[in-house]
C-alpha cells in the first residue's frame, strides 16, 4: 500500500509538471495536429524485387515466355507457383506477394487463334505506391510481349492480344492516402512519447531535483513506474485521437477490432517509453535529452516503412531494422484499418515490442541508480 501510494504521488508529480509546463503542453497538443493533417493531405509518393506469385493454368511455351519476360526485367522477384486458386489469397493476406499472376488455362490456344486474352493481376493494395508502380512495369511488359510475338510470326494479332485485367485487395482504389493515414496514430505519438519521456529525467537533472528524488523513499521500479505512466498516457489518448481523426476525418475504413488496436498500440508505447526513458537517464541536460530523442526519431522513421517499402533497402539494414519497433506498429496499423486484422493476426508484431519492452524499461532503471549524476 505505501509503494502504491509512493508511486501515485510521482506520477501525479509527473503530470502536474509535464501540464504546467508551457512547452510540454504544446509537445503534447501543437506539433501532433500539424503532422497529422501535413501527412494526411501532403504525403503522396523506383521499387526494385517486387515479390509475386505466378497461378499458371496454361503451363504452356508461350505462357513460360511471359513469366520469363517478368522474372528478367529486373523489378520483380517470383515467390511460387500456386497450384490452386485458393493459395491466391493465402499469398496476398500473409505478404508472400505482392502481386499474383493469373493465367488462364486457354491461354496459349486463344494466342494462336488471334483472339485477345486477358491475364489477371491481383495487387495487394495495402501499399498503393507499389502496387500502381509495379502495375506499371508489368504493362510495359505486356506491351513488349504482344510486339515480341507479332514480330516473331508466332501469332497474328491486329488488335491487343495480351491484356491485363487489374484487381486491388483491401484497397480497391489505391488512394495513397488511406496508406499514409492509417499508419499515423503509431507515428505521431512515437514523437509525443520520445520528447516527453527523454526529458523526464533530464529536466530533473537540469534542475537539480533528481539528488532528491534519489534519496527519497522510491524504489528504481518505482520511479520507472512514475515516469512512464504520464508518457504511456498522453501517447495512448493521442493515438487513439488521430485513429479516430483517420476514420471520421479522412474516411480511412477500419475493419479490424478496437482489441487489436489498443494491445498493439500500448505495446508499442511501452517500448517507445523504454527508449525515451533510457535517453534520458543518459542525459545530463534537456538539450541533450531532445538531441538524444530526435537522433531515435529520424532513422526510426525513415527506416519503417512509412514511406517506402522495408524490402528495398539492403539486406544488412533490413535485418538491423528488425531492432526498430516503428516498423512493427506501421505494419500492424495498416492491417488493422485496411486488412481488418484482429489480436491474433498483430500478434507477430506485437511480441517483438514485449520482447524490447522487456529489456529497454529494466535497463533505464538501472541506469536511474548507476548514472553518474
Amino acid at each position: 500500500m505505501d509503494s502504491l501510494r509512493r508511486i501515485l504521488a510521482l506520477v501525479m508529480k509527473e503530470f502536474v509538471t509535464i501540464l504546467k509546463d508551457p512547452k510540454s503542453r504544446f509537445v503534447i497538443i501543437g506539433p501532433p495536429i500539424i503532422q497529422f493533417f501535413v501527412f494526411g493531405y501532403a504525403a503522396t509518393y523506383d521499387l526494385e524485387n517486387v515479390r509475386y506469385a505466378v497461378f499458371d493454368e496454361s503451363r504452356s511455351a508461350l505462357s513460360r515466355e511471359l513469366i520469363a519476360g517478368v522474372e528478367g526485367s529486373g523489378k520483380f522477384r517470383l515467390t511460387g507457383y500456386l497450384e490452386d486458386e485458393r493459395q491466391v489469397a493465402e499469398f496476398i493476406d500473409q505478404e508472400k506477394a505482392r502481386l499474383v499472376i493469373h493465367i488462364g488455362s486457354d491461354f496459349e490456344k486463344q494466342l494462336q487463334v488471334s483472339k485477345p486474352v486477358l491475364v489477371q493481376v491481383i495487387a495487394d493494395g495495402r501499399n498503393p505506391n507499389v502496387a500502381l508502380i509495379a502495375l506499371g512495369y508489368l504493362g510495359t511488359i505486356v506491351q513488349d510481349y504482344n510486339k515480341s510475338l507479332v514480330e516473331r510470326g508466332l501469332v497474328q494479332l491486329s488488335g491487343p492480344g495480351l491484356q491485363l485485367v487489374e484487381r486491388s485487395w483491401f484497397n480497391e482504389n489505391l488512394r495513397s492516402r488511406w496508406f499514409i493515414v492509417s499508419a499515423l496514430g503509431g507515428l505521431i505519438s512515437m514523437v509525443v512519447v520520445m520528447i516527453l519521456t527523454s526529458l523526464s529525467v533530464a529536466r530533473e537533472r537540469e534542475f537539480g531535483t533528481f539528488d532528491q528524488l534519489l534519496v527519497a523513499p522510491f524504489t528504481p521500479g518505482e520511479i520507472l513506474i512514475g515516469k512512464s505512466l504520464p508518457g504511456i498516457v498522453f501517447g495512448l489518448l493521442d493515438a487513439l485521437i488521430f485513429a479516430a481523426g483517420a476514420v471520421y476525418w479522412f474516411a480511412v475504413p477500419f475493419r479490424g477490432t478496437i482489441a487489436a488496436l489498443v494491445v498493439s498500440l500500448l505495446c508499442f508505447i511501452v517500448a517507445i517509453v523504454g527508449i525515451g526513458l533510457l535517453v534520458s537517464s543518459l542525459s545530463m541536460t534537456m538539450q541533450q535529452g531532445l538531441l538524444g530523442a530526435f537522433l531515435f526519431i529520424m532513422p526510426a522513421v525513415t527506416l519503417s516503412g512509412l514511406a517506402t517499402p522495408v524490402e528495398n533497402m539492403p539486406m544488412w539494414l533490413q535485418q538491423a531494422d528488425l531492432l526498430n519497433p516503428v516498423r512493427y506498429i506501421i505494419v500492424a496499423l495498416r492491417n488493422i484499418f485496411l486488412e481488418g486484422a484482429d489480436l491474433y493476426m498483430v500478434w507477430p508484431y506485437v511480441w517483438p515490442l514485449l520482447i524490447m519492452s522487456c529489456v529497454n524499461l529494466p535497463l533505464a532503471a538501472w541506469m536511474f541508480r548507476h548514472r553518474a549524476v
